[in-house]
């Protein structure tokens, strides 16, 4: 594996990369609170046949961390990844795949841009439409999402970065399996966030959504929520969902309806993973990825 870096509009970015740059182009996106080293047990899998880049995304890593919170919306996010198709792929990805917070940026990307991406897949990570209803209903999900109105008050950097980032470790751990999360891996998270001021421009995606979270038992009103044009919310290309069932981030109901919003949507679960399922299983995942991506 390399790594690189970049420039996006003016603004460094840097990934890590695997296999010949001729090769047809697979983006990786990762989520909260990782960087591009998310998916470095996977890339390596899927060398032989693609060119794998792993960008830390804005706000993470090596990457652009400055700006204000307006500087983290959604179609910054998607500009960054296009611009890294079209720099990286010629203007075509034979694939965009995305984890947790990734998914949703290859989501959005996939609804603004069909035309550069043949196929998508998301591994553990939610559709913004159904992801909404769940937020808003009050439910499991309102409940287990508790913690973005934290993260979206001032100061939340400061208490993820104090004793050596013990409470970004913990909203890892909640729950999970982290035998993946080695002495090394838990250092390269750290050299990643690297500080307080590292972890702002992370925490800044949350404050930029505009998805609302309601307190549990007590739902949002339809009419208080983002409106969006259902159509343009659509998934056209074929989609590939890799789910682990113990997930406890993300709840069942993030996926009901998921299906109303694809074209072609291929789901397929595995019992002994939860939201690492990248981490967990990286042969498995570059496996399912490479049999979705060359099926008829």
């Amino acid at each position: 594996m390399q790594h690189i870096n970049f420039q996006i509009n003016d603004k460094p970015f840097h990934a890590i990369t695997a296999g010949d740059s001729s090769a047809p182009l697979l983006l990786f996106l990762h989520g909260f609170p990782e960087y591009c080293g998310a998916w470095a047990d996977v890339l390596p899998h899927l060398a032989d046949e693609y060119y794998c880049v792993a960008p830390d995304q804005r706000g993470y890593g090596g990457s652009w961390r400055g700006g204000a919170v307006a500087d983290y919306a959604t179609k910054h996010l998607a500009a960054d990844v296009l611009a890294m198709i079209d720099m990286f792929g010629n203007g075509k990805a034979a694939a965009l795949l995305g984890h947790d917070w990734g998914a949703s940026v290859a989501y959005a990307c996939a609804m603004r841009a069909p035309n550069k991406m043949e196929k998508l897949v998301i591994a553990n990570g939610v559709h913004p439409a159904p992801f909404q209803e769940g937020l808003a209903s009050g439910g499991p999900q309102a409940e287990a999402s508790q913690y973005v109105e934290w993260l979206r008050k001032d100061g939340s950097e400061n208490a993820l970065a104090a004793n050596d980032f013990e409470r970004m470790f913990g909203m890892f751990s909640k729950h999970m399996n982290m035998d993946w999360l080695t002495a090394e891996k838990q250092a390269g998270y750290r050299a990643a966030w690297s500080d307080a001021a590292g972890v702002r421009g992370m925490v800044n995606w949350y404050r930029a959504t505009p998805l609302k979270v309601a307190k549990p038992g007590e739902p949002i009103p339809a009419d208080q929520l983002p409106q969006w044009d259902a159509e343009a919310l659509r998934i056209r290309m074929p989609h590939l969902l890799l789910w682990g069932l113990g997930d406890t981030a993300l709840k069942p109901e993030t996926r009901d309806g998921l299906k109303d919003y694809c074209d072609d949507l291929t789901v397929v679960e595995r019992e002994d993973a939860d939201h690492w399922i990248i981490h967990q299983h990286p042969e498995w995942v570059a496996d399912q990825i490479k049999l979705f991506l060359n099926r008829p």
